[in-house]
């Protein structure tokens, strides 16, 4: 946490007429976790930290404790949240309150070490080993759902009408929706730059300007939180989940990541691109597209953490099926977008909106810094549209094949976090027994009459 005077700051909040301030930190998928605070008591918080059972980081959508090593097996022990006033901001949907982030420690004091904050500071500190900093513009996709008893899932998707990709307006928003969410957004300092009506009827996008590593994580976190809040206070539902109808595509989670000169703190000279190098490619931007390519099925049990994630892949989906890259290539999962110099950057389209911010940007930052480390090359780009099995190897078609690639994947373990990775595995592979043994709709439909 950056050195903030407490005092000063909660005399200013009180001034502006602030009486709460939430304090919030990530689980293990990426959802809101936290408390509101008075503050009159925020002072207090401060010193002593808030205190939550560790088994939060190991809770399912369900309410479940998954046994996790050290949460059940060690009698369910607390962790702390200390709240962190560098990333104060005002919370506009919410009157009189202001929002903070918070990084979670044991009880000890060292860093909780499946805390997705800490693993991204670590990779961020891997990559400043070798003298780099990631910049990092997300883009993040999802389905705005109103309410309908009639279905099985008591929603339906909002404004449900083809062909409204990039419109504007009440024709694909008639409540307005994104435009609300878009200000708010920016009112709460998360950078917010664009928004726009994607492909599918109901789904939206929503780009973040770009930042270092850890600070875009923290804006992409709070925006998936925000976003979901913004439209309960309208009596909607918005969800990030991979696929979350059989007749529409799914929602992405695109990262553009360059690389900086870490020496001045990241804002430095952009190191991704050379006139004179391959494709307009400096050595270190080849080798950065490499390390990803390289780790990329390790990568997907993080970047597409779900079941459902896998049902987003496949031909023609404009989600990558393949582990390859291309220039200015939609269809490829690494896309070179054409601008070059300060501009140069990738576009790493493996990840779905699923994903957790701060664990799917230190995948992508893990396997850059391998690349660079070990002086990786990349295979020749893509031409022409992907999708060819023969020209490319396949991605993991399911969470099982992520995960095993993941546990393989020694070195990319080490540097993201080995502790991390066991408490991933743990949670994943016990979401996947549960889903063994559950009866689906389709199960009943395909079977029940005939057999």
């Amino acid at each position: 946490m950056t050195d903030v005077d407490a005092a000063a700051v909660i005399e200013d909040l009180r001034s502006r007429g602030v009486d709460v301030v939430r304090v919030s930190y990530s689980d293990l998928l990426g959802v809101d976790r936290g408390r509101d605070v008075l503050l009159g008591e925020l002072e207090a918080a401060l010193g002593h930290g808030l205190a939550f059972c560790r088994a939060v980081f190991h809770t399912t959508p369900m309410g479940d404790v998954v046994p996790v090593a050290g949460g059940l097996d060690a009698g369910l022990p607390d962790i702390k949240a200390i709240p962190d006033l560098s990333t104060l901001s005002p919370l506009p949907w919410e009157p009189q309150a202001a929002w903070c982030l918070a990084d979670t420690t044991m009880v000890g004091g060292e860093p909780s070490p499946e805390g997705p904050r800490q693993v991204a500071r670590g990779v961020a500190d891997k990559l400043e080993s070798v003298g780099l900093a990631a910049v990092v513009g997300p883009e993040l996709e999802f389905f705005v759902c109103e309410r309908d008893e009639g279905t099985a899932q008591g929603w339906r998707r909002y404004a449900d009408e083809p062909g409204n990709v990039y419109v504007v307006g009440r024709k694909g928003d008639p409540r307005g929706i994104l435009l609300t969410m878009l200000r708010y957004l920016r009112d709460a300092g998360l950078q917010v730059t664009a928004a726009n009506h994607e492909f599918s009827a109901g789904q939206f996008e929503i780009n973040l300007n770009h930042s270092e590593l850890v600070d875009a994580a923290d804006r992409a976190f709070r925006m998936k939180s925000a976003v979901q809040e913004i439209a309960r206070h309208e009596g909607l539902l918005a969800t990030f989940m991979a696929k979350p109808f059989n007749d529409e595509g799914g929602s992405g989670f695109h990262m553009h990541m360059s690389l900086v000169d870490s020496s001045d703190g990241g804002t430095g000279t952009n190191v991704f691109g050379d006139p004179d190098g391959s494709w307009g490619l400096s050595t270190i931007g080849r080798q950065a597209i490499a390390g990803v390519l390289r780790h990329a099925p390790a990568m997907a049990a993080i970047l597409n953490p779900t079941i459902n994630s896998y049902k987003r892949f496949g031909p023609d989906t404009l989600a990558p099926w393949l582990v390859d890259w291309g220039l200015d290539n939609r269809s490829a999962m690494i896309r070179i977008p054409p601008e070059r110099g300060s501009a140069t950057r990738m576009e790493v389209r493996l990840g779905d909106a699923t994903a957790n911010p701060y664990l799917g940007m230190a995948a992508i930052g893990a396997a850059v810094y391998l690349g660079v480390r070990d002086e990786l090359e990349p295979p020749a780009p893509l031409e022409g549209y992907g999708y060819d099995p023969s020209s490319a190897p396949m991605l993991p078609q399911s969470l099982p094949q992520a995960l095993d690639a993941l546990e393989a994947d020694t070195e990319f373990t080490k540097t993201i976090g080995s502790e991390f990775v066991q408490a991933f595995l743990s949670y994943k592979r016990n979401e996947i027994e549960r889903f063994s043994r559950y009866v689906t709709d389709w199960e009943f439909r395909e079977y029940a009459y005939h057999l």
